[in-house]
């Protein structure tokens, strides 16, 4: 009879690998955990509708821009940005940055069923995910809703750094079996 990931949890190792064909145990983490990878999923559902959210506000950010650039004092030998240049640059930075935020929740997605799994590794890549995602959407390019998801991960991430669900995140040893 094989070991449950629960029982091979218990003795330090990692869960199992599982082959093509196998059928997959359910899976039963802990509630913290469990809360967790939910709130990962939702964030990552919110820097989508973020980016979405910017797209449809696109003319009134263009036109901030606009006022902000028409402000600006400009050395003798410089050039004004002109308009339409700054209406394409940020048209093309928001659909750029809407990509960049469905492959980023999908990492989001990818990583917190991982860690749900109890692998420790995608525990340690949700938490580097965490840092680029709060210096990203708090300190780079920030609305109501990249500060939403921002504290969503900061308390998914905290929840799964918990002394209680840290046997479910098996430390593995450096000597081979």
């Amino acid at each position: 009879m094989t070991e449950t990931d629960d029982e091979r949890r218990s003795k330090g190792l990692p869960p199992a690998p599982r082959f093509s064909g196998d059928d997959v145990a359910p899976v039963t983490p802990p509630k913290l955990v469990a809360v967790s990878f939910w709130l990962w999923i939702v964030a990552g559902v919110v820097l989508i509708g973020g980016q979405v959210y910017s797209i449809s506000v696109k003319q009134q950010i263009i036109d901030e821009l606009i006022k902000a650039n028409a402000e600006v004092k400009l050395k003798p030998d410089q050039k004004p940005i002109a308009p339409d240049m700054i209406a394409s640059g940020t048209s093309t930075l928001l659909w750029v940055l809407l990509v960049g935020s469905v492959v980023f929740a999908m990492l989001i997605g990818l990583f917190a069923y991982k860690m749900r799994e109890g692998t420790r590794s995608a525990r340690t890549v949700l938490t580097v995910l965490t840092v680029i995602t709060v210096a990203f959407q708090l300190v780079i390019f920030y609305n109501l809703f990249s500060i939403a998801a921002a504290v969503l991960i900061v308390v998914a991430i905290s929840l799964i750094h918990l002394p209680s669900v840290a046997g479910y995140f098996p430390k593995v040893g450096r000597k081979l079996p």
